[in-house]
């Protein structure tokens, strides 16, 4: 008796504890499905709002390195998008900070349409989120609500290019040798867009006001807004609408021309020029002999009278044969047809001091008396290693041409103004 009275407790308590662990199991289970209900809420609480086909491309773009904030941790970061560092054609970018201590640059897209902010955001982000190199900007992650689009950016500390350039900076001049290196960086930056990446990437919007600078002064190729992924094989590029900056874009961007990834080693040429003279390749307040530099430049570097370009771009003697590689890349870059522009890598060794930069014809001739039709066999040989770059077969063509308005000389040469 004595025997089962004994048993008896031992058995409840072991139904107690067994109870007991149960619930507690129970309790845990709960709590962990809870939370991983709130993460998934937390990020798809809009979900009804976005496209089927936006939804794929956020999962895939969460398999890749870019983080997926909320709005409210950018709200956070911002202060409430209280400290404005820009704004553009394609958004407005705040400066933030996370609690680890770093510095961003979060960019807010607008459009005129949800439609066009999805494809600048699909853009960007199917872009540099797949892209690593040291000139190229970083992408740390990206927004994407139903309140907010956004992107987010390693923060450059001494800005674009432009304001270096051609406004008035209260941080330090750049010497001419830092200006080499910031062209030479952007060079790079596109190379690997063209040829290193898995999918090439034109960017189509190459100017100083998309270089941005790190705090060595380093250039990083930014904005991604109007890039286009393409598989390498493919020699031309569908266009279903204008690209670029006026004042930078190539022709085949405004005209009934093939369209490939040569459209921005031309605005990389418009980009050096401007780097040269530290001002707009399009200046109005000018005589008219000086208004558009391009033009100006080629009249001294045909004449052989480079030294009046020393003097009027206060360019020391030291670094004069820098500035005529640069001018010679220049107009190898902007030559009117895209198969006789030397591809990027090509561009590279040539500021490098590794290749020769040939004599360049006049890239401008097709202003004075049609287009240039001289045979550029031996430099499309010379530019793509060997061989053509693009066929006759695959032609984007466009129904608009650009109107020309402001100075007489602009109307001559058909030129258009560079946005600010």
């Amino acid at each position: 008796m004595s025997s089962d009275g004994a048993s008896a407790p031992i058995g409840i308590g072991v139904a107690v504890f067994v109870v007991v662990v149960v619930v507690k199991i129970g309790i845990i289970m709960y709590v962990c499905n809870k939370r991983s209900t709130m993460h998934t809420e937390k990020f798809n609480n809009d979900c009804r709002f976005i496209p089927l086909t936006m939804v794929k491309f956020l999962d895939d773009m969460e398999r890749e390195k870019p983080i997926r904030f909320t709005s409210q941790q950018l709200r956070i970061a911002t202060e409430n998008f209280s400290i404005l560092l820009g704004s553009g054609g394609f958004g407005t970018v705040y400066k933030g900070l996370f609690s680890n201590g770093t510095s961003v640059a979060v960019k807010v897209l607008n459009g005129t349409s949800d439609k066009r902010i999805e494809e600048q955001f699909m853009a960007e982000v199917s872009t540099m989120g797949r892209t690593h190199h040291f000139n190229l900007v970083r992408l740390y992650g990206f927004c994407f609500e139903s309140s907010l689009r956004a992107l987010v950016y390693e923060y450059m500390v001494n800005g674009s290019l432009d304001n270096h350039l051609f406004k008035a900076s209260t941080g330090p001049i750049i010497g001419f040798e830092q200006l080499y290196e910031i062209a030479l960086g952007t060079a790079r930056g596109i190379s690997y867009l063209h040829e290193e990446c898995p999918q090439r990437i034109v960017h189509y919007d190459i100017k100083p006001g998309n270089i941005l600078l790190d705090s060595k002064f380093c250039a990083k190729v930014a904005d991604f807004g109007l890039a286009k992924l393409c598989n390498r094989d493919n020699t031309h590029i569908s266009m279903t609408g204008g690209r670029g900056t006026p004042g930078y874009a190539a022709p085949e961007l405004w005209l009934p021309l093939p369209v490939s990834h040569k459209c921005d080693v031309y605005s990389f040429g418009m980009l050096l020029f401007e780097i040269i003279g530290r001002r707009r390749n399009m200046d109005v307040r000018l005589a008219d002999s000086q208004q558009w530099f391009p033009i100006w430049l080629w009249g001294k570097y045909e004449k052989k009278e480079l030294n009046d370009l020393m003097i009027v771009c206060r360019i020391e003697e030291k670094d004069h044969e820098a500035v005529e590689r640069m001018l010679k890349v220049a107009f190898c870059c902007v030559q009117y047809r895209p198969e006789t522009r030397p591809v990027m890598s090509i561009v590279v060794k040539m500021l490098e001091g590794a290749l020769l930069v040939p004599e360049s014809i006049n890239p401008f001739s097709y202003l004075f008396s049609g287009v240039n039709e001289t045979d550029g066999s031996l430099a499309r040989m010379a530019w793509n290693d060997g061989g053509s770059d693009w066929s006759s077969s695959d032609v984007a063509t466009k129904s608009t041409i650009v109107t020309v308005t402001g100075t007489p000389l602009m109307r001559r040469y058909e030129i258009t103004m560079a946005s600010e």
